[in-house]
């Protein structure tokens, strides 16, 4: 049921399913089956625009007899068979029909070509491969080998009775073809050299072995390329494949499912909800910012601005102007403009420290469950975010409305208080300077003196409005630091407002974003997989 499942399936879903897990990951993962995966497309797209020819790679060790059993199919001796190391050294190819062969092998780079003429019409569209030894002693065969066993529509393996179960080709190269059993056929040749006893153990053994590596649904075939036993099978297994018009599409769809699989390694099952969204956190992370970002030292500012502010209004005229000797606190902070830099404190060691570990909570609550690779994102995302927060912090707190200065209504009536008691008091003054003249001048029994209980007036005018003026100020400066009290707690409530829009913005959203990005990489590796 599953292979039916698979089928449903049109190459170009799972090619699309595909293309938007690497265009997900991209930036994000830093694994190698990303760069693979968009080494298939690359190829998909390739391939795709070459036409529906069969391209069908023949593969094998040295002395293996693939070079005469190419020739054979051929129809004449194309690749020259040799007995010493190396032998088949460059690709030759073969081509039967007319199907834009030239283009396709053109971009498969193989040089080498021979057009079968008078070849079995049911291989019209094929393009037969004979590859250079896998075990050459030289290296650029080998890769040769590797490039075009990536590149090929079918690839038959051609093994003989003495190395047919070597380690090496099996591991290598067939082991990991398990999900493209389909596209493979394992040919046991040269069994000529084998009695039928033989030749049948031999058989049996090799397709244990291919059972075992998950290639149970390879085709396995019997051939002897000089006498030409089993290769009317051979002929008629690729006529099928050809006449399919199937084979580029199945090997490409094995592709997908394939690179499916290695992206699947960075994908978590079941995942839990998302923890980077948790409010605790988020206060937390807001709190230790706003410690960082120098919020503290703001309201502290603000507090005691208004409280100055408050008591020059409240307190006793004369002495208002000793306030303007100091500078305003708030002032001293450059506050009000979001595109100048603050002149608050850096953060001091403890308050760093405590950012970090909020931070480090806050990426490991979004990391929670996820793969290794994607738990490295969002450690990068983090210290992008972290390296971009001081600036961004800066700002939102010079950014901040801290509210009006406008002095309240209460304190503006206690000033006027203040003035007219003041007055009272200098009165006093000037009618005591009065009598003072009036006594030099011996004239103070001309003017008489009004007594309040034995006080006189002008004394009690002058004490009373001084000790009025002293008694309200010491009234009033309570309710002034309450005042200032209030206003710095709404501004300490605006300032983690902003924090907490930076700590949304640089912080939980790229966290958030990376933890979304897996879910839908997960579900894309998925359709293409599936």
């Amino acid at each position: 049921m599953r292979v039916g499942k698979r089928e449903q399936l049109s190459l170009t879903d799972r090619l699309a399913a595909l293309r938007e897990a690497v265009e997900v990951a991209d930036g994000r993962l830093e694994v190698p089956e990303v760069g693979q995966a968009r080494a298939l497309l690359a190829k998909a797209g390739a391939r795709e625009a070459l036409g529906d020819a069969t391209v069908v790679a023949l593969a094998g060790a040295t002395g293996s007899g693939k070079s005469t059993l190419f020739n054979a199919l051929s129809g004449s001796e194309v690749s020259t068979p040799g007995v010493r190391r190396p032998t088949t050294g460059i690709a030759h190819a073969s081509v039967w029909g007319e199907h834009g062969s030239d283009r396709l092998l053109d971009w498969l780079q193989v040089p080498r070509r021979n057009r079968v003429e008078a070849g079995d019409p049911a291989l019209d569209g094929l393009v037969l491969l004979d590859l250079p030894d896998h075990d050459s002693v030289r290296l650029e065969n080998r890769l040769e080998v590797d490039r075009l066993v990536e590149l090929v529509d079918v690839l038959v393996w051609v093994l003989d009775p003495q190395k047919y179960a070597d380690a090496a080709v099996h591991s290598r190269y067939l082991a990991p073809l398990a999900g493209h059993s389909g596209v493979l056929v394992v040919v046991l040749n040269q069994v000529d050299r084998l009695d039928d006893a033989a030749a049948r153990a031999c058989l049996a053994d090799l397709r244990g072995l291919l059972d075992r590596e998950g290639l149970g649904a390879t085709t396995l075939l019997a051939t002897a390329g000089r006498t030409g036993a089993g290769l009317p099978e051979l002929r008629a297994e690729l006529a099928r494949r050809v006449s399919a018009r199937r084979a580029a599409t199945d090997r490409l769809a094995a592709d997908a499912r394939s690179a499916a699989e290695a992206l699947s390694a960075h994908c978590a099952p079941g995942l839990g909800p998302d923890r980077s969204l948790d409010r605790d956190e988020r206060e937390g992370l807001t709190e230790a910012l706003a410690n960082a970002a120098g919020v503290p030292a703001v309201v502290s500012a603000v507090e005691r601005s208004t409280q100055r502010r408050g008591v020059a209004h409240t307190g006793w005229p004369v002495l208002r102007w000793t306030a303007k000797l100091r500078a305003d606190p708030v002032h001293r902070l450059h506050l009000g403009n979001e595109d100048s830099r603050t002149s608050l404190p850096q953060a001091g060691a403890v308050q760093q420290a405590t950012m970090s570990s909020a931070l480090r909570r806050a990426r490991d609550g979004a990391g929670d469950g996820l793969p290794q690779a994607w738990r490295d994102e969002l450690r990068r995302t983090a210290e992008v975010s972290e390296d971009r927060l001081a600036d961004d912090l800066d700002r939102a707190v010079a950014g901040t409305d801290l509210g009006s200065d406008r002095t309240p209504l209460w304190q503006r009536a206690v000033g006027g208080l203040q003035w007219v008691l003041l007055i009272i008091a200098l009165a006093g003054a000037l009618w005591l300077l009065g009598l003072v003249g009036l006594g030099l001048l011996q004239l103070d029994d001309v003017v008489p003196l009004p007594r309040v209980e034995g006080i006189p007036l002008p004394t009690l005018l002058l004490v009373g409005g001084l000790l009025a003026g002293l008694l309200l100020a010491l009234v009033a400066r309570p309710l002034v630091a309450m005042g200032a009290r209030r206003r710095a707690r709404q501004v300490r409530r605006r300032l983690l407002d902003r924090v907490g829009e930076v700590a949304e913005a640089q912080v939980v959203e790229p966290l958030s974003s990376a933890r979304a990005d897996h879910g839908r990489f997960c579900a894309a590796v998925t359709r293409a997989g599936s």
